[in-house]
């Protein structure tokens, strides 16, 4: 078996909130409580869990996808006027997209933050 990522939890300010922002910008499906947890499913293989926390840092998550997700995501995040950038130092300069590294070499890329502070990344090769 290939090892993969099954889940995470990610600590958010509002379960509900990022429910809700996940589903609409990324389309994920949300799966209700899991455990202790409100989760949406990212794709068969991994699940985002929410866990209400307040007290955490941000952190980064990066996805990739086809070149038509990716296009459709953007567009989901302008009409939501998010803020966006080009690149991880520039995550509301409101340019981009632009081309950034990742696990298959460089892509096409567009950072934003999600309603707790966490730093999205949408990437397509």
């Amino acid at each position: 078996m290939t090892v993969v990522l099954d889940h995470t939890i990610v600590p958010v300010i509002d379960r509900e909130q990022a429910v809700e922002f996940y589903s609409r910008i990324f389309g994920f499906e949300d799966l209700g409580e899991v455990g202790p947890f409100l989760a949406v499913r990212v794709n068969d293989s991994l699940n985002l869990d929410f866990r209400q926390d307040e007290d955490f840092r941000s952190i980064h998550y990066a996805f990739a996808m086809e070149s038509d997700e990716f296009e459709e995501a953007f567009q989901r995040i302008k009409d939501s006027k998010i803020p966006f950038g080009d690149s991880p130092f520039a995550q509301d300069n409101m340019q981009g997209p632009g081309i950034t590294a990742g696990s298959q070499g460089d892509g096409k890329a567009v950072y934003f933050k999600d309603p707790s502070g966490h730093v999205l990344e949408i990437k397509t090769y």
